[in-house]
């Protein structure tokens, strides 16, 4: 059976610079059409160059990266089946950003108004005759995002593309990623603002020291991470009571508690019977923030490959 036209796979994928530095270890993971996949991982951890890999723009030591089941390279008409943003800095500065747009139009054989269509959705048609030596660095990063747009891509693959964006630019790109998903298209986002990844992702990949960590949907990644925030003036008799519940309890602070084991309805209980009273009761839950970084400031497997040294 023949893979979904917008589907990435990476299988088994790894790459070694120079030899020892292994940036990438046996990496594996899929990507659906129809959704936003976060890419997530420190500084180092192999993010650029495993999205390098999956354009073509790195050759693998290992393993395959594919594109509704072929590599790259081997697509019929690239600029039309995916959209990549990689960095923000590539174009001409003496040019303006309609000009450049055109002449990536010319090259891939598309019709020269798709630039200020692509202008448009980005909202840099009022200053898309500017030279882009003017542009800010959120504005760069818009036209880096109508560049990879221009061919009505099925497949969207950004590398930090909130860089320099303004909290309006932010929410804006919230809203363009989630409408492109939403088509049917498929789109990998790597970022570091993990508050705006767990706004618009449907599934999470986490990376580290090029090792898959975990990966699925916030929720699955979430799940067992329950936990009730309990402050009251009598702790140390509600501690006693909760004990005898056979409650997950730390103590957070002179008044507070972290109980797991236990809703927050139990808790309430058992301290109404004990004849405690409370002053805060909150069921929590790990956001993805906790979660990234519990799985990546993990003490260091002696074995595992260094960190640094080539491409991010």
């Amino acid at each position: 059976m023949s893979a979904p036209a917008g589907r990435i796979v990476v299988d088994d994928l790894s790459k070694v610079f120079r030899g020892q530095v292994r940036a990438v270890d046996r990496l594996s993971f899929t990507v659906e059409p129809g959704s936003v996949t976060g890419f997530l991982g420190p500084n180092g951890a192999g993010k650029t160059t495993t999205l390098r890999m999956v354009l073509g723009l790195v050759r693998p030591t290992g393993g395959r990266a594919t594109i509704g089941g072929s590599p790259y390279r081997h697509l019929g008409n690239p600029s039309r089946t995916v959209g990549a943003a990689l960095e923000s800095s590539s174009f001409h500065p003496a040019r303006s950003a309609r000009n450049h747009l055109r002449i990536m139009c010319t090259v891939a054989g598309i019709p020269l108004e798709r630039a200020d269509e692509v202008l448009r959705i980005v909202g840099l048609y009022e200053v898309g005759k500017r030279k882009v030596k003017g542009y800010s660095m959120g504005m760069r990063q818009r036209l880096a995002l109508a560049a990879a747009l221009l061919g009505d891509p099925a497949v969207l693959v950004l590398d930090e593309p909130a860089n320099g964006l303004d909290p309006e630019g932010i929410r804006w790109l919230r809203g363009l990623l989630r409408r492109l998903a939403s088509e049917g298209r498929t789109v990998l986002v790597s970022s570091h603002q993990l508050n705006e990844v767990q706004e618009v992702a449907d599934r999470i990949v986490i990376l580290n020291r090029g090792r898959l960590v975990r990966s699925g949907s916030i929720e699955e990644l979430t799940a067992g991470t329950d936990r009730v925030v309990v402050t009251s003036p009598d702790v140390e008799r509600l501690q006693a009571a909760l004990a005898d519940e056979r409650a997950d309890i730390t103590r957070t602070g002179p008044n507070s508690l972290s109980v797991r084991g236990l809703t927050n309805q139990q808790v309430g209980h058992t301290a109404f019977r004990a004849g405690v009273e409370l002053h805060e009761l909150v069921a929590q839950r790990s956001d993805l923030e906790e979660l990234f970084f519990a799985l990546t400031s993990a003490p260091s497997d002696p074995q595992a490959p260094p960190p640094g040294g080539g491409p991010a």
